[in-house]
């Protein structure tokens, strides 16, 4: 649509100032300082467009910068002279003879021959040579102009000449044109031209035709920019008022979860003005809110990227089906016109992220106890989302991030914006596009060639999570030879495959250092390469419920991860 209405107006201002440019176009030009003059009706090839003279009118420039008329049967003058006042064009031609329509007034050429001319058709050897010569009355025309009967044609020329003189015997005269301009030599012509003059014949006109067609183009470009516009106004309107009336319907449906409905107004109101806010990410803002003296609440207002609100729709309707300790509680919502909010339950130490980012600093740091009651409940909260609900939900979206913790640093799961539903029988789900955030995403989802999508691909994210809770995200310990292109998991395993205690910030107790180990273990356990390598989170739970020496060592998932 964009396209179309520069298109418009390029076009509209190139036909505001075609006039202009065809006028500078067809000025007067020459083909050298001293050379004739040369404007309409005449052309000059090469350097003028074909509007700017008359059919048959087209000069040319030589080697030499001469002026050169072509006519009829490939002959050609040199001009010297264009008298545009009386219509006359003065020139020697090119090969020593003119055109033979020249001596003729119902002839093809455009132009006439000025002067006496008188053909004859003779015999050949019947004239001498001398006669013939181009310098005295009789000049022959041979063969630029012979016949079928093999006959030679002359012409008399010249009116100071006695024509009874000329011997022509045997001759017979075929053609007598006299006209009353100046006489020409026998070497210089002179033709003349019979057609009006630009000013008042279609020659002038001929870039009106032109001008009315790139109006009539402009105006159809304009017409087709002006329908394309209101035909995406009324689509973009017409879509927009249906996905409303979807999410109605939808959160209709939803009406009896009992999930409180909000105004963007009260949506204000909660957050005092939007004034405290809490963080912010690629699907939107979150801001701390009040709903009454004992009630805070996290409000995210969704982005507007999503126009057909699948987000919105995801991330309420599997909300509303979920009552456990572990997952964040929905509030309600805001679908004020194109306006779209979540209502959380505000959990005052924020995601987990900040506190796996900060593990250096000894303050921050949760302890290897807390950090194994948090991937437990995480856990929970994953296998409850899997197994506990009448369908399936897969998060797609597991990190820190999205694990946010309440004022006990009891783990809830949140952000189901990717969120999809399948049945707990149904062993893949189909999927166009890639779903989650980089660093967590399973393999399989990037290539079938590891297996198909599944629930296990929120498995392995888990699996990334809990390595990253092992060692922080600044938390590495790497040997002294050892740089900092070391794949984290990859280290791991290796060290405890060779029985090697894990080199990071632990505590002086042992137990700190079994936490570690089990957490580290279960996440490999969780990475597997291919889905069917992967435990499924029942068993995950039951794992980190264990004591570590009752776990056994996976299968090292770097040893081959070719698809």
């Amino acid at each position: 649509m964009n396209f179309l209405w520069w298109l418009a107006v390029v076009v509209v201002i190139g036909l505001g100032v075609n006039g202009g440019v065809g006028q500078e176009d067809c000025r007067e030009t020459r083909c050298r300082p001293d050379g004739p003059a040369i404007r309409c009706p005449f052309r000059l090839k090469g350097r003028q467009p074909i509007h700017c003279g008359f059919q048959g009118f087209d000069l040319s420039c030589n080697e030499y910068k001469e002026t050169i008329l072509e006519m009829a049967s490939s002959t050609k003058l040199i001009v010297y002279d264009i008298n545009y006042t009386s219509h006359a064009i003065r020139g020697i031609p090119y090969y020593g003879c003119l055109p033979r329509e020249l001596f003729y007034s119902n002839g093809s050429s455009p132009f006439e021959l000025v002067g006496r001319a008188i053909l004859f058709s003779c015999p050949p050897s019947t004239v001498r040579d001398e006669y013939s010569s181009g310098y005295v009355c009789l000049k022959r025309l041979s063969p630029c102009h012979g016949n079928n009967s093999g006959n030679h044609i002359y012409a008399f020329m010249n009116d100071e000449c006695d024509l009874g003189a000329v011997p022509l015997v045997s001759c017979i005269k075929v053609h007598d044109y006299i006209s009353h301009y100046p006489k020409d030599s026998m070497n210089s012509k002179t033709l003349h031209w019979s057609i009006p003059s630009c000013e008042h014949s279609k020659g002038r006109n001929l870039r009106r035709p032109n001008l009315k067609i790139l109006g009539i183009c402009a105006l159809c470009l304009v017409l087709i920019a002006m329908v394309t516009t209101i035909y995406h106004v009324y689509t973009s309107n017409k879509m927009k008022k249906e996905n409303r009336l979807r999410i109605e319907r939808f959160l209709d449906d939803y009406r009896a979860m009992k999930p409180s409905r909000y105004s963007y107004a009260d949506i204000k109101r909660i957050t005092n003005q939007f004034k405290e806010k809490l963080g912010q990410g690629a699907y939107g803002t979150v801001f701390k809110g009040t709903l009454s003296s004992e009630l805070l609440v996290a409000v995210k207002m969704l982005n507007n990227s999503n126009e057909e609100g699948e987000d919105f729709i995801n991330e309420v309707g599997t909300m509303c089906q979920i009552h456990h300790v572990n997952v964040v509680r929905l509030v309600g919502f805001c679908a004020d016109g194109f306006i779209r909010a979540l209502v959380y339950e505000y959990l005052p130490n924020g995601s987990l992220q900040n506190f796996l980012s900060s593990t250096d600093n000894k303050n921050s740091f949760l302890g290897w106890d807390k950090l194994q009651d948090i991937a437990l409940g995480i856990a929970r909260g994953i296998e409850y989302l899997h197994q506990g609900c009448d369908q399936r939900i897969l998060h797609f979206d597991i990190k820190p991030h999205n694990v946010l913790l309440d004022q006990d640093f009891t783990p809830k799961v949140s952000d189901f914006g990717l969120a999809k539903f399948c049945a707990k029988d149904q062993s893949a789900i189909s999927m166009t596009t890639a779903r989650g955030t980089m660093g967590y995403i399973a393999p399989e989802i990037f290539s079938r060639n590891f297996g198909n999508v599944s629930y296990k691909s929120d498995v392995y994210s888990f699996g990334i999570l809990l390595l990253e809770m092992v060692g922080g995200r600044k938390n590495f310990k790497l040997m002294e030879d050892s740089t900092s292109q070391v794949y984290f998991p990859e280290w791991i395993y290796n060290l405890l495959e060779q029985g090697n205690d894990l080199r990071i910030h632990i505590g002086n107790n042992e137990g700190d250092v079994t936490i570690a180990r089990k957490l580290a273990i279960v996440g490999l356990w969780c990475i597997q390469w291919h889905p069917i390598d992967r435990t499924c989170m029942k068993v995950v739970v039951q794992m980190l419920e264990r004591e570590c020496e009752n776990l056994t060592m996976p299968p090292n998932p770097f040893a081959n991860t070719s698809g």
